[in-house]
């Protein structure tokens, strides 16, 4: 069964049962627009009650918003009772609502026009109270009757304009575009959770770029990331930099990043540079040319800082700060040795890093000798060497007589670093090196001491 067979099956049932049941929202926008759509919405003028009695494995999700999620073989299709809002006290949920028995006054609470089309699940026919049609044939992001009340419902709607212009390479309706920007500093009222998803939403579209432009345009970058706004006019040495400042460079990558990358990406990318506003020096303070001085360490603490602002995972915050991190290190992988170049691939999804890196170039001064390099050594080097089993323990270190202590760390690493460099191949040979090369004379920790 498909999506569509499923929401198919769902309009039929409640017609059987004397309900009105149509398409809505955005399966009927993709549709029109030749696109699949991910999901899709049912309206019918069925109560909660009533769907739930039809539908035995369904679930109230938001049964008093009017809203039971149908779930089978799967798949989910959400099945919303026509209705009309009466109040948004909190920006996001509706005081109190009042079931309606036609789909023309249910539209009028949605978002945009383009997201009020109803279709028939039988013909295909298309019912349009609001004139998305005309919008979505003109590619225009337009509020639903008045653009204030819009926002003031739900005050996440601000980013939802940005991110439909810009996923559907749409413009926004002048009278929406200037109501965004009059209530542009209530967007903080949204919860933390909401801007992240939709934020990363945007990332990883497909049209990064045009989505950060769009939310500078609007002023609400200002708000929800003022560290990304700030590099605005940052220049950068031009010999390394010849594409202009920090934001222009960031713009680049993210017109780079490939609809479906993966978040944690995506917001490298974006927050790779975050640390070179606070940082920036002139050439006329340095003597010689602009520097950012300690650019990556800054920018590690102010991604973190966002993304936990922004309610990330530990999992997402620790790769996104490592992507922040790493992302220098390339330029000097020709002159590392062979046990670093090793260690520095064993960082965790090293094929992020990989393609921020060459981003990073592309946007840049276009040399990819580094990113060639490292794809050679990834190329040439059996993952066996890259990630040898280890030839000493601790415990090794206890059968020879060491006594346990902090010299043990060390200890082992060098051994590692020996093995990766192939300078030692197995435990005797590693044990030799040891006590040949580690075991200080007189030293504490040593054997028989």
């Amino acid at each position: 069964m498909t999506p569509r067979e499923l929401a198919n099956s769902i309009c039929e049932m409640l017609q059987r049962n004397k309900h009105q049941a149509l398409l809505v929202g955005g399966c009927v926008r993709d549709l029109l627009l030749g696109r699949e759509p991910a999901d899709y919405d049912v309206a019918t003028d069925a109560t909660p009650v009533e769907v739930a009695g039809l539908f035995p494995e369904s679930v109230a999700v938001g049964a008093q918003f009017g809203v039971i999620l149908v779930p089978r073989d799967g798949l989910k299709v959400e099945v919303a009772t026509f209705r009309s809002d009466v109040g948004y006290s909190d920006g996001r949920h509706p005081d109190h609502v009042v079931y309606s028995k036609t789909a023309q006054e249910d539209v009028q609470r949605r978002d945009f026009t383009i997201n009020g089309l109803l279709m028939r699940h039988d013909t295909g026919k298309v019912l349009d109270f609001v004139g998305g049609e005309n919008d979505l044939n003109a590619g225009i992001i337009r509020a639903i009757g008045d653009p204030e009340r819009r926002f003031a419902d739900d005050k996440l709607r601000m980013m939802r304009a940005v991110r439909f212009a810009a996923r559907f390479g749409f413009e926004i309706e002048p009278e929406t575009f200037r109501a965004i920007r009059r209530h542009v500093a209530e967007i903080k009222q949204v919860s933390p959770e909401r801007l992240r998803e939709e934020l990363t939403k945007m990332l990883t579209e497909g049209a990064a770029r045009r989505a950060f432009e769009l939310l500078d345009g609007t002023w609400l970058l200002g708000q929800v990331l003022p560290e990304i706004a700030a590099m605005k006019g940052v220049e950068q040495p031009p010999d390394f930099h010849p594409e202009g400042d920090v934001w222009i460079h960031t713009l680049l990558m993210l017109e780079k990043l490939v609809k479906g990358a993966s978040p944690t990406l995506a917001w490298g990318v974006l927050l790779h540079d975050v640390g070179k506003p606070p940082t920036f020096q002139s050439a006329q303070e340095t003597g010689d040319r602009i520097r950012f001085n300690h650019h990556v360490d800054v920018g590690v603490r102010i991604a973190e800082a966002i993304c936990r602002r922004l309610r990330f995972s530990n999992c997402e915050t620790e790769q996104i700060a490592a992507l922040v991190g790493n992302h220098m290190r390339f330029s000097q992988v020709e002159e590392m040795k062979k046990a670093t170049v090793k260690r520095f691939v064993r960082l965790p999804r090293f094929d992020e890093h990989m393609e921020l890196h060459r981003l990073d170039c592309l946007s840049s001064h276009r040399n990819l000798d580094s990113y060639k390099f490292v794809q050679r050594f990834l190329d040439e080097t059996p993952p066996e060497q890259v990630r040898p089993e280890r030839l000493l323990s601790g415990d090794d270190l206890l059968a020879m007589g060491f006594k346990a202590g902090p010299q043990f760390a060390r200890i082992l690493r060098a051994v590692e670093d020996a093995q990766l460099e192939a300078q030692i191949k197995t435990t005797e040979e590693a044990k030799q090196y040891v006590l040949r090369n580690l075991v200080e004379k007189g030293g504490p920790g040593q054997p028989g001491q």
